[in-house]
């Protein structure tokens, strides 16, 4: 190993991901040989690297991702300050985190995994990868609803991008997103006077929650992550607004 910065040190080592490691190293947590890390400090082969007190051993972790069927109330944060955290409820053997979020309220597919690399090419807002989610509303979805959901809604001072939407039943729809604006799905129909009764993410990319049950993970499979690893091959890390400009 090669001297290399301390944030991407905890990325390869499977720790978090490298904008987790530098907020961890604004709060002081990581130290270098006993001396507290700086943003830009860098690690030489055989010093000793703690985080909050725990040694990290670059290379040592197995490669993680599972994917899991988060239920309603499990909040998607490794911040043990957060009593519903998904880590706590996991208590998974190995150190993870999640890629992305799901709502408090929502159920349904959330990965996880220890490469904060892997993190950081399916999350950057520019690579539009799709989110599908199943959506139950308050009242009856009609055609020009779905129409204008998938159009485009002006929430968070922006619009969103447009989207594949398909009605499924009489107060039940389909959306297929790629972004992940903060309670976009929720803000979208509160444009329209609707109300979300239940969401429940199903596919992330190629990634699909099937049949597994809620409150339950699974690994993914040497085969999926395969043609993950093609889909993410060339994303981008130019932020999506500049694109659209």
């Amino acid at each position: 190993m090669e001297e290399i910065r301390i944030n991407k040190f905890l990325s390869e080592a499977g720790i978090c991901s490298r904008r987790q490691a530098d907020k961890k190293i604004e709060e002081g947590a990581v130290f270098i040989d006993g001396r507290r890390a700086e943003p830009g400090s860098k690690v030489k082969p055989g010093q000793k690297v703690t985080v909050d007190g725990k040694t990290v051993e670059n290379g040592k972790e197995p490669f993680i991702l599972i994917a899991f069927h988060k239920p309603a109330g499990i909040v998607c944060t490794a911040e043990k300050r957060e009593k519903n955290n998904v880590i706590d409820y996991l208590n998974y053997p190995h150190r993870i985190f999640p890629i992305g979020r799901l709502d408090k309220e929502s159920t349904g597919l959330l990965l996880l995994t220890n490469q904060g690399d892997l993190v950081n090419k399916m999350m950057r807002s520019g690579n539009a990868h799709e989110k599908e989610y199943l959506v139950t509303v308050n009242k009856d979805v009609t055609e020009d609803f779905i129409r204008g959901m998938g159009n485009g809604v002006p929430i968070l001072e922006t619009v969103t991008r447009r989207c594949k939407v398909e009605k499924l039943g009489k107060r039940r729809f389909r959306i297929v997103l790629t972004q992940g604006l903060n309670r976009q799905i929720r803000r979208m129909c509160e444009y329209f006077g609707y109300r979300v009764v239940a969401l429940k993410r199903v596919r992330v990319m190629n990634i699909n929650l099937g049949d597994l049950k809620e409150g339950t993970y699974r690994d993914v499979t040497k085969e999926e992550f395969a043609v993950l690893s093609e889909m993410i091959a060339d994303s981008s890390n130019e932020p999506v607004w500049y694109k659209e400009q």
